[in-house]
């Protein structure tokens, strides 16, 4: 009977032997700092510009339609369209990163981006547990990176 049985084999262990390195959580966390300073450099002015210097002290969650477009909508397509045509966020290319698809080693495809990029939310609940899970991931993935069955790995040159 023990001869009938093949245990699973592992799309980790496909990558592996392929020679990726799993790129880890500080590494993670400077790409993501990165991108946050560049996409601040880009938004900031344009939002004072349209709500003046008290949008950064005032308390309003949301100001209005240009908030939520440089806030929310920009950030996501800019990053989404990275995955798709780079394989990376400037910040993760900087740092000799790029994001594969788990299942075949490959760039992302449009629904894995975007749900990729939606799982960064659910990472943050609670207490950004996705985020810190990646320290102590064997494969260095967060949340969003098994919702999206993704991996981070470090490029090859």
């Amino acid at each position: 009977m023990d001869d009938i049985y093949q245990p699973p084999q592992s799309d980790v262990e496909q990558h592996s032997a392929a020679g990726y390195q799993f790129a880890g959580f500080w590494v993670r966390l400077v790409a993501t700092l990165v991108d946050t300073l560049l996409m601040m450099i880009v938004t900031y002015p344009m939002l004072a510009a349209i709500y003046g210097f008290d949008y950064f002290t005032g308390g309003a969650a949301v100001s209005g339609f240009w908030d939520i477009l440089f806030s929310y909508v920009l950030p996501a397509v800019v990053v989404i369209m990275f995955w798709l045509y780079k394989s990376a966020t400037p910040g993760k290319m900087l740092l000799g990163l790029k994001v594969i698809s788990q299942k075949d080693g490959q760039g992302l495809s449009v629904g894995q981006s975007i749900g990729r990029y939606f799982a960064y939310y659910l990472s943050t609940i609670p207490l950004m547990l996705g985020f810190i899970w990646i320290a102590i991931d064997e494969n260095k993935q967060g949340f969003h990176d098994k919702l999206a069955k993704t991996y981070v790995v470090k490029a090859k040159p």
